[in-house]
């Protein structure tokens, strides 16, 4: 009895990685450091020459926005123009210890340059940063609670619905001065 021959081959990862990662304009530095796989060794998996372990297979798919099983496909299909991430694909960077919670809803490929988040903050948590780049500007929409913004010596209070505009070049703070858990869209622009 001859084998199925697709159960018995290792799925081609580097063939569907070097198709994503070219669809979506990305070097293979620039997918290295989205993912924090070395160059090397991307270079290799899309070569064939490596097979990539799962932790690095879902990090790689995390960075290109893309499911791990879409990595682990065999079958080309034609991308579909509509991109959705799952609320669980998000990535989210906790501040647990400063009150924040900071989930990426911008692509990867995008951070640098254009960047949005949404921002959980909770009763006195605060989101302290040091200046960006310059020419940086943040935008943050508030949709729940107020949040309280800093720059320099400057604070102001924005309400629900209302939307600061500040320079993020400087340093600054967004702070939840409530009893309630505030939420807000905050959109960076590096100039």
């Amino acid at each position: 009895m001859k084998e199925n021959s697709s159960s018995t081959t290792p799925p081609e990862v580097g063939v569907m990685l070097k198709k994503l990662r070219m669809a979506r304009g990305l070097t293979l530095e620039d997918l290295s450091r989205m993912a924090g796989v070395s160059k090397s060794m991307l270079s290799q998996i899309e070569r064939e020459q490596a097979n990539p372990t799962i932790a690095i297979t879902w990090r790689l798919a995390t960075a290109l926005g893309v499911g791990i099983g879409d990595l682990l496909s065999t079958v080309e299909r034609n991308l579909d123009p509509i991109l959705v991430v799952d609320s669980h694909e998000i990535p989210t960077l906790p501040g647990d210890h400063a009150g924040y919670v900071l989930r990426i809803l911008g692509p990867i490929e995008l951070a640098g340059s254009h960047e949005w988040y949404e921002l959980t903050l909770a009763p006195g948590g605060a989101l302290v940063s040091q200046p960006h780049d310059p020419g940086t500007r943040e935008h943050l929409t508030v949709l729940h609670g107020s949040v309280e913004v800093e720059v320099g010596g400057s604070r102001k209070r924005v309400k629900l619905g209302a939307t600061a505009r500040y320079p993020g070049d400087q340093p600054h703070a967004l702070r939840n001065p409530g009893k309630t858990e505030a939420r807000a869209l905050l959109v960076v622009l590096q100039g």
